[in-house]
């Protein structure tokens, strides 16, 4: 314990050790003391940060005049247990006991410590903070930030000038959503300090859409199988991004593994526990992977003379036998035993030379004397200052204007904690550095951290580089502030690391959530065809309108392509093609039988009714280029007005032509005079007749219901299909049935004639030739059904052209043949020869 009398004495703990040997238990003995090891030379910075402050008042006097401040200083040695036993010491200095009355309510207690300094760690004040709330004895912490003592029920009599966890984690909250992380791995120290303020970040961070890629403890122990198992799902998860909050000391460790097995490529992002601790940044060893570290630090400031006070220190000095720590501290600093008195020879190092007494602080650079940055010793000097002008209020009461019951005003000279509790929480004045000290209604102060970035200097040393700001009491602005074109990531790079768990899906994809994986991690899917995504990581796609449809790259709507049977097509060329060639071979056909009019070949059956048969036959070729082109209204009426009127034209020349053969086998039997009622006039009327009939329909058909223009839109079809629609399917069916029924009737002729001893077997010509085309229309209607788009036209086409060579062929070929190829038989003597000899 380091004290020093006053007339008021302040309370502090201080972990000067980092881990306690505990004794070996024989239950057969009294067990040896505790001990603690490993001295901390920044806590001892902080404690005597703590004595600079209280003798810097003492000093100035103007905040307490004629009022001395002592202190009781304890080594709380990083363990609950050592913090609570020097508590209970604190409260139990005096009068050896802590008084009855102080379990009841507001009790006072009747030792000379009415407040507490400390303590660093969150744990240890979990346990201090439980203990002195019982008595209302104000606890000020510099370093505690576990957000779970801001409460107030659970610990009513718990201040500090640290700032809570939840503020931090708010910081690195936003950090993560700024530099857009989403698989973020989380490692927390095994205590209250660690899991309280991970559990918050993980809560948080999964608020906004990011994933916690881990969540691991580093055990108190720091077992090596433990923390192997913790780098390895560091190795495993391909976070590249990992939050470390844990207490220094537990960080170490983790770093020491990684450093053993090599692992690199992590940017760390560090919890004020060790964001500007030295033992981390000073050893070159860690430079390698933690070189680019980023976290939040409270805000330091500059404490004029405390160098030198801190390098006053020396073992000859008046304050040696004052303090009791000094003695391992400068052991431990410089690493030789200091040869003075009986009662402090246990402190000596076996094995250590003796200590010369030349030896000065000032000669070496360590953290105890490295004042540049001074955050949680900021910390130690505002809660002592804090207290003061608690105090100097107490004393500056005035007599019935007092805040307790009855306006009563406190007891200068007989200070109840609780009373001083009171006028703590009210503390609110501007330091001496610009910042306004001040507690929230949860003892807690103003949030406002520095954005810390480790970078590497050119002589191998790392520089604490602010890069930014955090204050949470920003009104109006963004609280956290980055200056980007500062920062040095890890690895010496300038370009932000990206830590997903899967890759950004770009425009054109969307994301496809694994099963049983979190939601960060997922599979971008390709937009299906005729859906967009237009942005990075889009949840679903967007279907494009009717008349669009998605391009490539499914990340943009463009007009469909129109689709129509085209003369620049490879059908329509084909089709118009067979379409010319066919009108060819007819008007071939027309100047053979002109050139041979007078032979008995063409002069047979009626040769009237051939010319005019070549002329439809001619026309049905032509009208199938109606349906070859972009459909207008004028070429959808046109097309099925034409093919119909021609195509029952044709049927009835055919049909005249077959009636003219079977009346003239009637004819030919005695008494028969049937063929002046089937001359030529009756034949043309008969052909006249058929074909109006056709004409009427047709021209009811449009003037009912034409046929249109229409775009077929299909949903899952890139292309819009122009064609055009019948209007009235009635009278699409009674054209198509018309001639259906003459093609039928002209069938039936042919069939009974064909035995008839006709010349050149007409008749049977006729018959193959209207079996075709009854064969092609028949097969039409299925296919002109199924057949999708533009299809549908060329399947028409198809049956019109085939229709029509087959009738050319079948009707006209085999009179070409014997016109060109065998004249001989072109003879009215072959003709007589031939019916005679059909006869018998």
């Amino acid at each position: 314990m380091r004290q020093k009398n006053g007339d008021i004495i302040l309370g502090g703990l201080f972990s000067l050790h980092d881990t306690v040997v505990e004794p070996s238990l024989s239950f057969t003995s009294t067990p040896t003391p505790t001990q603690c090891t490993r001295f901390n030379f920044r806590t001892f910075r902080w404690m005597q940060t703590m004595i600079f402050a209280i003798e810097e008042i003492n000093r100035d006097g103007s905040l307490l005049p004629n009022i001395t401040l002592g202190y009781k200083i304890y080594d709380s040695c990083s363990t609950p247990h050592q913090a609570l036993k020097a508590a209970m010491e604190l409260m139990g200095s005096v009068n050896g006991s802590v008084a009855e009355g102080d379990m009841q309510g507001k009790g006072s207690c009747r030792g000379t410590v009415p407040v507490v300094i400390g303590d660093g760690g969150s744990t240890q004040s979990l346990v201090v903070a439980r203990f002195l709330g019982v008595f209302h004895v104000p606890q000020v912490s510099y370093f505690s930030s576990c957000a779970c003592l801001s409460d107030k029920n659970e610990y009513p009599a718990f201040l500090r000038t640290m700032p809570s966890d939840f503020f931090q984690v708010d910081a690195l909250v936003q950090l993560v959503k700024h530099f857009g992380w989403t698989w973020v791995g989380v490692i927390a120290g095994d205590d209250a300090y660690g899991r309280g303020g991970a559990n918050i970040f993980a809560d948080e961070v999964i608020k906004f859409g990011a994933c916690i890629a881990f969540h691991e403890i580093i055990p108190k122990n720091r077992a090596q199988t433990a923390i192997s198992s913790i780098v390895s799902m560091i190795h495993s998860s391909g976070a590249r991004v990992i939050l470390v909050f844990a207490v220094e000391q537990d960080t170490a460790a983790l770093f020491d593994e990684a450093l053993r097995v090599g692992l690199t490529g992590i940017q760390w992002l560090a919890s004020e526990a060790w964001i500007t601790a030295p033992v981390l940044s000073t050893p070159k060893k860690y430079h390698r992977i933690l070189q680019g570290s980023m976290g939040f630090a409270i805000r330091r400031a500059h404490i004029p003379a405390l160098q030198d006070f801190l390098l006053r220190l020396h073992p000859a000095s008046p304050d040696t036998l004052e303090d009791p720590f000094l003695i391992p501290f400068w052991e431990e600093v410089f690493q030789c035993s200091v040869d003075v008195q009986a009662q402090h020879q246990e402190h000596s190092v076996g094995g250590k030379p003796p200590c010369t007494g030349a030896e000065e602080l000032g000669s070496v650079e360590n953290i105890f004397s490295d004042v540049s940055q001074l955050r949680i010793s900021y910390n130690v000097y505002k809660a002592v200052y804090a207290i003061v002008y608690a105090l100097k209020a107490m004393r500056s009461c005035e007599k019935g204007k007092g805040p307790f019951p009855l306006q009563a005003c406190p007891d200068a000279d007989n200070i109840q904690p609780w009373q001083l509790l009171h006028y703590i929480k009210q503390v609110k004045y501007l330091n001496s550095f610009g910042d306004e000290i001040k507690f929230d209604e949860n003892g807690d102060p103003a949030a406002m951290y520095d954005l810390i970035n480790w970078q590497l200097r050119p002589n191998g040393e790392i520089e604490f580089v602010t890069i930014g700001k955090f204050d949470e009491t920003t009104v109006g602005k963004q609280k956290l502030q980055i200056q980007e074109q500062n920062i040095v990531w890890n690895g010496n790079r300038t370009n932000v690391p990206l830590s997903v768990c899967s890759s950004i899906c770009p425009p054109g994809t969307r994301k496809a959530i694994r099963p049983n994986f979190p939601i960060c991690c997922h599979d971008c899917v390709v937009c299906t065809a005729g859906e967009i995504s237009n942005q990075t990581d889009a949840i679903d796609c967007f279907r494009c309108l009717p008349e669009f449809w998605s391009n490539a790259e499914r990340t943009a709507c463009v007009p469909k392509q129109v689709e129509f049977l085209s003369f620049s097509d490879t059908m329509g060329i084909t089709l118009m093609a067979i379409s010319l060639i066919g009108s060819f071979c007819t008007c071939v056909v027309v100047f053979i039988f002109s050139y041979h009019r007078t032979t008995p070949i063409v002069r047979a059956n009626n040769s009237e009714l051939s010319f005019l048969l070549l002329f439809s036959l001619t026309l049905c070729f032509l009208c199938s280029l109606t349906f070859i082109g972009q459909p207008s209204e004028w070429s959808c009426m046109l097309r099925h007005t034409a093919f119909g009127i021609t195509f029952v034209l044709c049927i009835s020349c055919i049909l005249g032509k077959t009636i003219v053969v079977l009346m003239a086998f009637k004819a030919k039997l005695p008494g028969s005079n049937v063929m002046r009622w089937f001359g030529p006039v009756q034949q043309k009327t008969i052909i006249t007749f058929c074909t109006l009939v056709q004409i009427i329909i047709c021209i009811v058909w449009l003037v009912v219901a034409p046929p249109t223009p229409r775009q077929l839109m299909p949903r899952e079809s890139a292309i819009v299909i122009l064609l055009c629609d019948e209007g009235s399917r009635i009278a699409f069916a009674l054209v198509l049935g018309y001639i259906g029924l003459l093609a039928c009737l002209c069938l039936l002729l042919a069939f009974l004639a064909r035995k008839l001893p006709d010349n050149f077997n007409e008749a049977r010509l006729i018959t193959f030739s209207m079996l075709i085309f009854c064969a092609v229309w028949v097969a039409f209607i299925p296919a002109y059904i199924s057949s999708p788009g533009k299809y549908s036209t060329v399947t028409e086409v198809f049956a019109i052209l085939a229709s029509s060579y087959g009738l050319l062929g079948c009707i006209f070929a085999p009179k070409c043949y014997i016109i060109l190829l065998r004249p001989e038989k072109n003879t009215k003597k072959h003709l007589l020869s031939k019916a005679v000899t059909d006869q018998f």
